[in-house]
């Protein structure tokens, strides 16, 4: 990697790696004091909670995922779905273990829609409320002008982020040395502050509030809540730029900020009302403002993007249903657009506005989602390390239980905010987990009910010759699901207008639990007789199953995929739910009816020719 590359890269993750994380200034002190747990902010206690916030970015960000997790890559791609895919391929035997800790994957990606819901609206109106520590004429148009911004902010989702992602990361660098600044100026006006450092403090700080001090937890994790981006955007930039980020002047920003804000608070205690924009003079407030509210944006701006792609990967590894995805730039793959989940996010964010109006408010209900995201990072990566480093099973154990440790007091002490919003992120990822385990159990009954109607290839092949069938020029593709059975477009084609193509092609697309398929395992192809030919198309979960390229780009002997000479079939399955005991109770039968009708269209999800294209009904019992 050149240094120039390396350097683009750098200042791009700013923008994106550490959008979450980087705005946390504005809320996670003010919460540790003013927030519905906090404790008042005598010396000692700013010392106290200074400590944890330091430790904090210590163990959680910076041990935890630049030292740990990050070296977990799958083939270069990060995120907790790709943590899942590694503790899935380490064996094909179908465990009780093994299961826990998929579901445990599954539940905690659920979580990370739940924190897509709040970082944006939290986010951005920590920044507009702002205005009120300039003017009190502002308070009424808070909640207002943060609608309208979350408003342009989903509306423009749909054009995509190539135009003017690339101001993402100068703003996000702007923002880091504002506050990093800002930080050490305060520090240099007291810089007894700097004794937090001392884990003494925290100690200290927990034998003086006893249980009020461990419910501040729930506060303090605020300025760890977005570490689990970093993991998720591995694939993205790779470890080097998101860690030297980090070490050069993302994490000494923060800190020197919370530090900052910290010898604030000690020397003037009336600030803790919002002790981040009363650090900058006077004259640089309303800058200020806006440098926050654009830093708020773009931090909103990744996680909706975070929330695409993990839909995306849902859907490609069969948890989640086909829907309609729109690329928004000719030049990086990775820039996506899925308008129903941005119409569902935008709904719940404006309502969450509405409901809560406050960020203090809001505050509460965040964390309980990522703590628990965490915790279950922890796990799986801890079954992960064994194999990936080649350590001893009390090697893995011991580093496991030490994250756990930490990362199960956060969430102890977050489980206290459920009863004050917590339960929103939850009944979110209650949702989405219902509908993810629905879709792919569905799918595994319905691919087993298609294996008792549908008959081997052999079988079909032997009744065809006895027919006698009428044969049409050309070559047919048909897609399957089962590879060892016909799929039911062919039996249905047969069955009713009784003729076969020339040359037949079946053809499945398996998506592997890896980001990207080399080239050259893309295709597996199998003669069966000189009229069919068996073809497995690979795609890795973070592809786009593009079919009629694949197919143009392989040559078949004795098959010619002549574009405009090929057409290509798909079945199309009516599923009737049954009260039968097969595997899925009526009320999830008639879940996973209404998300395969709603299903997008196999013809556009495999980027098939419309116009050589034909989709053939069936109807089947689950």
């Amino acid at each position: 990697m050149s240094g120039g590359h390396l350097a683009t890269l750098c200042l791009t993750a700013l923008g994106i790696v550490y959008g979450d994380i980087g705005t946390s200034p504005l809320y996670a002190l003010r919460e540790c004091f003013a927030g519905e747990h906090g404790v008042p902010p005598t010396p000692a206690n700013v010392l106290g909670v200074l400590s944890l916030v330091f430790w904090s970015l210590v163990i959680i960000v910076t041990l935890k995922y630049h030292v740990y997790v990050l070296r977990l890559g799958n083939r270069g791609e990060g995120g907790i779905l790709a943590l899942m895919g590694l503790v899935q391929r380490r064996g094909k035997k179908r465990t009780r273990l093994r299961v826990v800790l998929v579901l445990l994957g599954v539940f905690g990606a659920a979580l990370l829609y739940g924190d897509g819901i709040i970082t944006p609206a939290i986010s951005v109106l920590s920044a507009v409320e702002g205005l009120e520590v300039a003017t009190h004429v502002f308070e009424p148009y808070v909640v207002p002008i943060t609608i309208v911004i979350l408003l342009t902010l989903f509306l423009f989702q749909r054009h995509g982020t190539a135009g003017i992602g690339s101001v993402f990361g100068p703003v996000m660098l702007l923002w880091f040395v504002t506050i990093g600044v800002l930080g050490v100026a305060s520090i240099v006006r007291h810089p007894a502050v700097l004794a937090a450092m001392s884990p003494a403090h925290a100690w200290t700080f927990f034998r003086q509030n006893g249980g009020r001090g461990f419910l501040v937890l729930g506060a303090v994790f605020l300025v760890a809540t977005g570490g689990e981006a970093l993991y998720a955007d591995l694939g993205h930039f790779g470890e080097r730029p998101i860690q030297i980020d980090w070490f050069g002047l993302v994490g000494l920003s923060l800190t020197c900020n919370y530090f900052g804000q910290g010898a604030l608070l000690i020397h003037d205690p009336q600030a803790v009302s919002n002790p981040f924009f009363r650090l900058g003079p006077a004259w640089a407030l309303y800058p200020l403002i806006v440098l926050a509210t654009l830093a708020t944006i773009i931090a909103s701006q990744a996680i909706i993007s975070g929330a695409f792609s993990l839909t995306y990967q849902a859907v490609r590894l069969e948890y989640l249903p086909r829907m309609e995805v729109v690329h928004t730039s000719e030049t990086e793959k990775g820039q996506i657009y899925i308008p129903v989940v941005n119409r569902l996010l935008a709904g719940l964010t404006i309502a969450l506005v509405l409901a809560f109006q406050r960020s203090a408010n809001l505050a509460a209900a965040y964390g309980m989602a990522v703590t628990t995201t965490m915790v279950i990072t922890t796990i799986l990566a801890g079954v992960v390390s064994r194999e990936r480093f080649g350590w001893s099973v009390a090697a893995a154990a011991a580093v496991t239980v030490g994250f756990l440790v930490v990362d199960l007091a956060f969430f102890g002490a977050n489980l206290a905010k459920i009863g004050h919003g917590g339960w929103f992120p939850l009944l979110v990822a209650a949702v989405v987990f219902t509908v993810m385990t629905t879709w792919r159990e569905g799918r595994r009954l319905l691919n087993r009910r298609l294996r008792d109607v549908l008959i081997p290839l052999e079988k079909f092949i032997a009744e065809a010759r006895a027919s006698k069938p009428a044969t049409v020029p050309g070559t047919a593709v048909y897609l399957s699901i089962v590879p060892d059975l016909i799929p039911g477009s062919l039996r249905h084609n047969f069955d009713h207008n009784h003729v076969l193509h020339e040359k037949i092609v079946l053809l499945t697309v398996v998506t592997e639990e890896v980001a990207r398929v080399e080239p050259e395992k893309r295709v597996e192809t199998e003669p069966i007789d000189q009229r069919f030919r068996r073809v497995l198309l690979h795609f890795g979960y973070k592809e786009d199953p593009d079919i009629a390229r694949a197919l143009d780009s392989i040559e078949i002997p004795g098959v010619c995929l002549d574009p405009e000479k090929t057409s290509f079939f798909l079945g199309k399955e009516s599923i009737v739910p049954t009260r039968k005991k097969r595997g899925m109770v009526f009320w999830r039968e008639k879940l996973f009816v209404f998300l395969n009708r709603n299903a997008w269209s196999a013809l556009s999800a495999f980027c098939l020719p419309p116009e050589q294209s034909i989709e053939i009904r069936g109807q089947i019992e689950l």
